[in-house]
């Protein structure tokens, strides 16, 4: 009796589909391939399941389990419900399933698309699907990257996460409103740079008072945000950095001003992020509630070139 590996994926944006197209829940997909396997004589090996992953991305992590798997021999074939279920990037159709599969004697099947490497004449099926499905990637990425674009054009914030001394409004979140414990501390730090304060030196009075670096803050009030530029050292350690300092007192949010679109995917297909000229960026003044007046951002601004003058 032939082994089955089955896998099921689901991403976001089949999520937001759910409500027109119930089949394609994690769920039903499992339902349809255990049904399908039995039906045909195979005993099911494994179930795969990439739930909220989209079909682009090389880093799922059932899904590269299961490759795993594939080259160590513990199956003899892959079902899933659709091609676009197993991936929606060209190349990986290539890779897997026209080029190692073969190779190690796996067969792979595609329910409702009639995908299978094991009849003779298919392969053109699999690849006019395989363009189809990165097609229709590349016309969702785009789709949505000009939605975000309206919405930063609108004054909707969309970044996941507020800086410090905001935070996004319980009735909008694609609203700022002002945090005021944090926004104490903003106008603190803006005041101490302007009596004369160097950046070190207020970094070192707030982390003598035990003051919760933005990273610390954050987590306090439970969101599960991590800071992906500072070292986790000097994350665990609570020490207010001096970059830290600085990003505060060069951000123009606090002036009331949103800035968007600063960076952007390099490509559909990556999650590397490019920074954008700043003529694209969507910059909006007087957006939402200002911490800080624009006098003392400028205040700041013009006494920081005089220091850097001067350290030169």
């Amino acid at each position: 009796m032939e082994r089955a590996a089955l896998y099921c994926r689901l991403s976001k944006e089949d999520q937001d589909k759910e409500y027109r197209q119930e089949s394609e829940s994690i769920q039903n997909q499992k339902l349809m391939l255990v049904d399908y396997a039995i039906s045909r004589g195979y005993s099911i090996y494994n179930i795969y399941i990439d739930d909220d992953y989209s079909g682009l991305d090389r880093e799922r992590p059932e899904f590269n389990k299961m490759i795993k798997d594939a080259k160590m021999k513990k199956f003899d074939i892959i079902i899933c419900k659709s091609q676009s279920r197993f991936t929606r990037d060209m190349e990986l159709v290539e890779r897997y399933i026209h080029g190692l599969f073969p190779l190690l004697g796996i067969g792979f099947i595609s329910i409702i698309d009639n995908g299978d490497t094991r009849v003779s004449g298919n392969k053109k099926i699999r690849q006019i699907n395989g363009l189809i499905n990165e097609w229709y990637s590349e016309d969702l990425s785009e789709n949505i990257r000009k939605v975000l674009r309206k919405k930063m054009e609108s004054g909707q914030f969309i970044g996941s996460f507020a800086c410090f001394g905001y935070k996004k409004d319980p009735k909008d979140r694609h609203k700022l409103v002002v945090d005021e414990e944090a926004a104490q501390v903003v106008r603190r730090i803006f005041n101490l740079y302007l009596s004369g304060y160097s950046i070190s030196e207020i970094g070192e009075i707030l982390t003598g008072e035990k003051i919760l670096t933005p990273t610390f803050y954050k987590q306090s009030k439970g969101l599960a945000y991590r800071n992906t530029r500072a070292s986790s050292g000097v994350i665990e350690s609570g020490i207010w950095s001096s970059s830290t300092i600085k990003r505060i007192l060069e951000n123009r949010t606090y002036t009331g001003c949103l800035i968007q679109g600063r960076e952007k995917k390099l490509s559909y297909k990556s999650k590397k992020m490019v920074i954008t000229p700043k003529k694209e960026w969507v910059i909006l003044d007087n957006n939402h509630e200002p911490i800080i007046s624009k006098d003392m951002y400028l205040q700041v601004e013009n006494l920081r070139k005089k220091r850097r003058k001067v350290r030169l």
